[in-house]
């Protein structure tokens, strides 16, 4: 599915960004990438209800100069097919902070060491609604 990209942002560390969208019926996984460019992702954070031989299993990256790091999987999995969710962010310079429907909360280390967030990416089986800050 096409998905939706925002550039020019400033979201300084400490500050907490959510994502809220509608899944729909029948999905598979979805992604929501924050960084500064599609090459330099602070958080690749991948949903995957049945995707990549991965069942309702979170996955979570970062990509330096366009190159992977080790992956970090959660598997916690609030989401459900046919419903609205919203996730929320929050980083500083070492440590990702996600916290899930359901209040649950998990980290993951900020492998890019990137400072803000200037961009975010949300593609997949996603209906995206809107971000906010706080």
């Amino acid at each position: 599915m096409p998905g939706i990209t925002c550039t020019s942002l400033n979201v300084a560390p400490g500050s907490r960004l959510s994502v809220k969208g509608d899944i729909p019926a029948g999905a598979k996984s979805f992604v929501i990438n924050l960084g500064k460019g599609e090459n330099e992702i602070m958080l690749h954070f991948n949903p995957r209800f049945d995707a990549h031989g991965d069942i309702r299993t979170i996955v979570c990256n970062s990509r330096i100069n366009g190159k992977w790091g080790q992956e970090h999987r959660e598997s916690n999995f609030p989401f459900q097919e046919a419903s609205s969710t919203e996730v929320f962010f929050s980083h500083d310079k070492n440590e990702m902070s996600i916290t899930l429907p359901g209040n649950h909360q998990f980290k993951v280390p900020n492998g890019a060491h990137l400072e803000g967030i200037e961009y975010i990416c949300v593609e997949g089986d996603f209906n995206f609604k809107g971000i906010s800050l706080g």
